[in-house]
């Protein structure tokens, strides 16, 4: 039976973790970036992302092989955990021309951010059952958009009106919202680190031993993926949908000012996809529970092809508004029916390696729906035909996982190669 406690105190870190995704990845930091306060370009914002989505999609499935054989997930979570909000609230310290110093600390905040989510993803498979994996998934992301969209929401105001706080200026009140961040994230993951409990593993061994067994286990891991055909399948389809809704994600801000669309309505529309987000994902996770999670993804996957069709035709705030909506209707529900998909097809003891090589090979195929926009819009010089072209990549995942039994990958989980 479900631990009511435990599940409660993983669903917080969601809560907690996701004020770094809105108020420094999506929202502030990369306003303030590259503006006065820093000095930074859109080019450097990018080569900063680029340079932690490689760090973090090396370093996502050794960690998590290490974490598997020593039963760690915790410890490993808490101290990415600290790192990333650590990193936030030293973004207060670079000033005009320091834009180097910015980098490494969003970099740093990154790396805590995304491989701490590789354990935490991983703990799911410890703290419920696979029956009521859905329905946890969701209830993570649905608390994640409000927690997140809450802290953002007090931040703007606090930017736009740093008088009401005392504040001289827009800038010291976004050096302010850093440190919100990082206070906001360790107060929130108080819960997880108190109440839940992993399944310890009988091995105990020093550090180097576990670094050696890690990289051991990661080079079984690649020899035997393709011995879990479902898996395997599942996880060629979750490469195209999750380079998808990236590229939605990172693309969406700098297509709408492309278009002419103003700073303050892209902000106003990320406020949107939270708040909408909060209450959809978690009737997503219950409308999979019931139509099954395989369907649920499936028709998310459709809706996304919708988006991105509208998308080539909005012209003002209010169609981006729209669109705002929708993905907030399933963006985080078709993360969180894909994660416990996923969670049911990985073997049994090897749910953080598997988390992390997901991560690793999913962080290393996203540049192609990037790569594509790009691509298009040098050739035809239209960024409409750019967005676009984005529905290749959830048609395709569309494609592939019509080709997946979960049902018989379920099965296939349960045999152990040695």
């Amino acid at each position: 039976m479900d631990d009511k406690k435990q599940i409660k105190a993983w669903v917080w870190y969601d809560w907690a973790n996701s004020a770094f995704a809105t108020t420094i990845l999506a929202a502030v930091m990369p306003i303030y970036f590259v503006s006065e306060a820093i000095g930074g370009t859109d080019a450097g914002w990018g080569f900063t992302q680029s340079a932690a989505a490689i760090i973090i999609a090396l370093l996502s499935p050794l960690l998590g092989a290490i974490a598997d054989h020593s039963g760690s997930k915790i410890t490993f979570l808490k101290w990415f955990a600290f790192l990333g909000a650590s990193a936030s609230i030293l973004l207060i310290i670079p000033r005009e021309g320091d834009v180097l110093l910015a980098s490494i600390f969003v970099i740093i905040g990154m790396i805590g951010f995304g491989a701490g989510n590789t354990f935490y993803d991983a703990l799911l498979n410890d703290i419920t059952s696979p029956g009521n994996r859905d329905k946890v998934s969701a209830r993570g992301f649905s608390m994640g958009y409000l927690g997140g969209g809450i802290l953002l929401a007090l931040n703007l105001v606090i930017i736009q009106k740093p008088e009401l706080v005392g504040l001289a200026d827009s800038a010291a009140g976004s050096r302010v919202s850093f440190i919100s961040v990082g206070i906001w994230w360790l107060l929130f993951s108080i819960p997880i680190f108190r109440h839940v409990k992993e399944k310890k593993t009988a091995v105990q061994e020093k550090i180097g031993e576990k670094v050696w067994e890690g990289v051991r286990r990661l080079r079984i891991t690649f020899s035997q993926i393709r011995q879990y055909p479902e898996l395997w399948k599942f996880m060629i389809a979750y490469w195209f949908f999750f380079d998808g809704v990236n590229t939605v994600i990172v693309m969406a801000t700098s297509y709408g000012k492309t278009i002419g669309i103003e700073t303050g309505a892209l902000i106003t529309a990320l406020l949107i996809t939270q708040f909408i987000g909060f209450p959809a994902t978690a009737l997503f996770g219950r409308l999979a529970v019931k139509f099954g999670p395989k369907r649920m993804l499936y028709s998310s996957q459709a809706i996304y092809v919708i988006i991105v069709v509208l998308g080539f035709f909005m012209t003002n705030a209010l169609h981006f508004y729209i669109l705002a909506g929708l993905v907030g209707l399933v963006q985080g529900g078709s993360q969180a029916t894909a994660r416990s998909i996923y969670s049911r097809l990985i073997p049994a003891g090897r749910a953080a390696e598997f988390n992390g090589f997901l991560s690793f090979t999913s962080r290393f195929f996203s540049f192609g729906g990037p790569l594509v926009f790009a691509l298009v819009k040098v050739f035809t010089d239209s960024s409409r035909s750019a967005i676009l072209a984005v529905a290749f990549f959830f048609i395709m995942g569309m494609i592939l996982l019509t080709f997946v039994d979960t049902k018989k990958g379920e099965l296939e989980a349960e045999r152990t190669f040695v």
